[in-house]
């Protein structure tokens, strides 16, 4: 997953000020999540977990409201079958935001996390095999909407 993050930021990096910080933003947000999988001492994962959930959930907002607007408009304003990968996208993406959401509820506070401390493996396989689906139709809404068009928006 972290590797795929690198990809992209590679692939992408330089086309556009705000999808280079959004990209930058999921690399932190990956390493947290590495960081809190691997941590073994609870008071320093409970430390970690709530870094991570302030990571994940600036990196969704940065999402949903700056970076997929942004792309909504140059699909509309090149017109070239742009928004139907969006329309497909939009309501998966919808689905893992509902996941990411519910991870963030249930730890995003010392005392939410003692009380769910013992989900927390489960929960943190679930949430990685989201964000992975998550990122992987975020790449494809890059490449379409947004890689073809560089040249011309630049």
């Amino acid at each position: 997953m972290l590797e795929n993050c690198k990809t992209a930021q590679e692939r992408w990096g330089g086309t556009h000020q705000m999808i280079d910080r959004w990209l930058e933003e999921r690399q932190k947000t990956l390493v947290a999540f590495f960081d809190i999988s691997t941590e073994t001492a609870a008071d320093q994962q409970t430390e970690q977990l709530q870094l991570f959930c302030g990571l994940l959930m600036d990196y969704v907002s940065a999402g949903h409201f700056e970076v997929y607007e942004q792309l909504v408009r140059e699909a509309k304003e090149f017109d070239d079958g742009g928004l139907d990968l969006a329309k497909e996208l939009y309501p998966k993406l919808e689905a893992t935001t509902q996941v990411i959401l519910d991870f963030n509820d249930k730890y995003d506070t010392e005392e939410h996390t003692a009380q769910h401390v013992d989900d927390l493996p489960d929960d943190l396989s679930r949430l990685g095999e989201n964000m992975t689906e998550r990122f992987e139709m975020e790449d494809r809404l890059i490449e379409r909407l947004h890689n073809i068009h560089r040249e011309q928006v630049a």
